[in-house]
C-alpha cells in the first residue's frame, strides 16, 4: 500500500482513531516504522481525534490554548493522567498493605484468645479431675478400708472447703463454655486466615505492574479484544 497518497493514509488513520481501533500506542508504533509513517502519524487531525476521545474536556477549557499542537497537548494530558493513575495506584498499595497488617494483627489476637481459652479449659479440667478424686474419696470413707488408706482419703476430703457437687456442676459448665468458645475462635481463626491470604494475593497483584493499570484505561480498552480476534 506504499503507492497510496498521503491524503488517503490520513483518512485511514483518522477513521482508525475515530472508531477506537487505533490507539496512541499504535500510532507511536507506526511512527517508528519509516519516515513517511512518522510524518503521517504527526498529523494534527489524528491527534485531535485521539485527544477528544481519550481526554474529553469542556469547550471553554479546550479552546483556551489553541496555539499548542494537538500532539503536544495530548502528551501533556497523557502524562498528567498517568501521574494521577500512578498516585491512585500507590494509594491503593498503601490501603492494601494496611489491610494485610490489620488482618495479621487480628489473626494474632485470635491466636492469643484461643491460647488463653485452651489454658482456661485445661485448668478447669485439672480442677475437675481433683474434685472427682475428692468425691470418690468421700464415698470411699463409708466403706471399710485399711486405716492408712482411710487416713489419706480423710485428709483429701478435709482439704476441700467448698461443696463438691456444687463446684463440680460449675466446672462442668465452665468446660462446656470453653469448648464452645474454642470452636468459635477456631472458626474465626480460619476466616481471618482466609482474609489474610486474599489480602496478600490482592496486594501482590497490585504491586505486579503499575503501568498495566494505566494502559488498560487510556486508549487500550479494545486492545485485548483486538488481540483475541487476531489470535483467532
Amino acid at each position: 500500500m506504499w503507492f497510496l497518497p498521503d491524503e488517503i493514509w490520513i483518512k485511514i488513520l483518522d477513521m482508525g482513531a475515530a472508531t477506537k481501533r487505533l490507539s496512541c500506542r499504535d500510532l507511536c508504533s507506526l511512527a517508528v516504522t519509516c519516515r513517511r509513517h512518522n510524518r503521517l502519524s504527526n498529523d494534527p487531525s489524528i491527534w485531535s481525534i485521539l485527544l477528544a476521545l481519550d481526554f474529553p474536556q469542556p469547550i471553554s477549557s479546550s479552546s483556551s490554548s489553541p496555539e499548542i499542537p494537538s500532539k503536544s497537548l495530548y502528551r501533556i494530558r497523557f502524562e498528567r493522567d498517568k501521574a494521577r493513575r500512578i498516585t491512585a495506584w500507590k494509594r491503593g498499595i498503601l490501603i492494601a498493605e494496611s489491610q494485610v497488617s490489620a488482618c495479621r494483627e487480628r489473626l494474632e489476637e485470635v491466636k492469643l484468645q484461643l491460647r488463653k481459652e485452651g489454658e482456661r479449659m485445661k485448668a478447669a479440667l485439672e480442677e475437675l479431675g481433683s474434685l472427682e478424686r475428692i468425691r470418690q474419696a468421700s464415698v470411699a470413707l463409708n466403706i471399710w478400708q485399711p486405716e492408712l488408706v482411710r487416713g489419706s482419703q480423710r485428709q483429701l476430703v478435709e482439704q476441700c472447703f467448698v461443696p463438691i457437687e456444687y463446684r463440680l456442676s460449675n466446672l462442668k459448665m465452665e468446660v462446656d463454655c470453653c469448648k464452645l468458645q474454642i470452636i468459635t475462635y477456631k472458626n474465626a481463626f480460619k476466616e481471618q486466615k482466609r482474609r489474610l491470604e486474599e489480602s496478600e494475593v490482592f496486594l501482590s497483584r497490585q504491586k505486579h505492574n503499575p503501568l498495566e493499570i494505566y494502559f488498560s484505561g487510556v486508549s487500550g480498552k479494545d486492545s485485548g479484544a483486538k488481540r483475541k480476534r487476531l489470535t483467532k
